[in-house]
C-alpha cells in the first residue's frame, strides 16, 4: 500500500468516475485503474463498486475512506512542516478557524502577514463551531487552528489573548444609549442563538448563566454563523451575544454593542497537532501580537 495509491483512490471517490479522476491527476485511466486494483489487493477486498455510470464505495471502502483521507492529509502537512522549518520564504500555510474569528480578526492579520511574508500564501478553512474546528484539525486539514481555547487539547497550544462577548442591539433599541447591561435585564427579550456558543459540562454557557438568574432565554431564531445572527439582531429580530471583534468585522457601525455587567470574556488560542515551526510559528506570534493589541469593545450611542 502506498500514499500514491491512496491519493488515486481518493480522487476516484471525489470525482465518482475513473475517467474524471484520471484527468484530474493527469494520468491515463489504465494506470489509475492498475493502482486502485493494487490497493484493493493490498487491503484484501474491493473498495469501489464499478457501475455503468460512475462508482460507489463498498462497505470496506467506506471504512477505509476516513483513514486514507487522514494519511494523505498528514503526508501533505508533514511536507509543509518540513519546508516551513527552513523559514518563511515560500510555500503555503493552512489555517483552520471559526467563522467569527475569520470575519473579525483574520482580515487585518492576513494583510499584515502578506506584507511581512509575501512568499507564503494562506489557505483558510472556516467552521461554524469549535467542535467542528477541533475535529477537523485532528483529521489533519490544516497546519494550525485559531479560535476559542479548547477545553481539552493534547497537542501544542499558545494562548493569544481574550475576546469580549457583547450584546448586540439595533440603534432604536431602548438599551442603545447604554454602555453596559446586566444579563438579568434581558430576561424578557427575544434571543437569537448561533452554533458558536460555548458549552460548559454539556450545557450552553448562556443557558447556564440565565438559569442561575431564574430565566430561560426565549429563543426566536437559530443560525449556524455568528455574522448572520448579528445581522438579524441589527434588524431587530432579537438580541444576540457575540464576540466584539466579529461584530465590527461583520457590520461595522450598523448596530450597537453593549458590554455585559460584569464583563464576559473568552480565551483565544493557536493550537496544532505538532510543534509550531517556521511559517506556522511566525503566524502564531503575529496573531498573538495583533489580537492582544486589538481595542476593547465599546458601545456606540444611538
Amino acid at each position: 500500500m502506498s500514499l500514491r495509491q491512496m491519493e488515486y483512490f481518493l480522487a476516484v471517490v471525489e470525482e465518482s468516475s475513473f475517467t474524471r479522476a484520471a484527468d484530474s491527476l493527469h494520468v491515463t485511466q489504465p494506470a489509475l485503474s492498475h493502482q486502485v486494483k493494487a490497493l484493493e489487493r493490498s487491503v484484501g477486498g474491493a473498495l469501489l463498486e464499478r457501475m455503468p455510470r460512475g462508482v460507489r464505495l463498498t462497505p470496506m471502502g467506506r471504512a477505509f475512506l476516513p483513514h486514507a483521507q487522514l494519511a494523505v492529509r498528514s503526508a501533505r502537512q508533514a511536507e509543509r512542516a518540513a519546508r516551513a522549518a527552513a523559514g518563511v520564504a515560500g510555500g503555503e500555510l493552512h489555517i483552520a478557524t471559526v467563522h467569527a474569528v475569520a470575519v473579525g480578526l483574520l482580515p487585518g492579520i492576513a494583510a499584515r502577514w502578506r506584507a511581512l511574508h509575501p512568499g507564503v500564501s494562506l489557505v483558510v478553512r472556516e467552521y461554524g463551531s469549535t467542535d467542528a474546528l477541533e475535529e477537523q484539525l485532528e483529521r489533519g486539514v490544516a497546519d494550525l487552528a485559531v479560535g476559542p481555547e479548547p477545553a481539552e487539547w493534547m497537542g501544542p497550544l499558545l494562548r493569544i489573548g481574550r475576546e469580549e462577548l457583547v450584546i448586540v442591539v439595533p440603534f432604536d433599541d431602548p438599551l442603545a444609549g447604554r454602555g453596559a447591561v446586566r444579563l438579568a435585564e434581558l430576561a424578557d427579550r427575544d434571543w437569537i442563538r448561533c452554533a458558536m456558543e460555548p458549552l460548559v459540562d454539556g450545557v450552553l454557557v448562556l443557558d447556564r448563566a440565565c438559569g442561575a438568574l431564574g430565566f430561560t432565554p426565549r429563543t426566536v431564531l437559530r443560525t449556524e454563523h455568528t455574522s448572520t445572527a448579528v445581522r438579524m439582531a441589527a434588524a431587530g429580530v432579537g438580541v444576540v451575544m457575540a464576540p466584539a471583534h466579529m461584530v465590527r468585522g461583520a457590520l461595522g457601525e450598523d448596530c450597537v454593542l453593549l458590554s455585559l455587567d460584569p464583563p464576559w470574556h473568552r480565551s483565544l488560542a493557536v493550537f496544532s497537532r505538532v510543534p509550531l515551526t517556521g511559517a506556522a510559528e511566525a503566524f502564531a506570534e503575529l496573531f498573538g501580537a495583533r489580537a492582544t493589541a486589538a481595542p476593547a469593545a465599546s458601545a456606540r450611542p444611538a
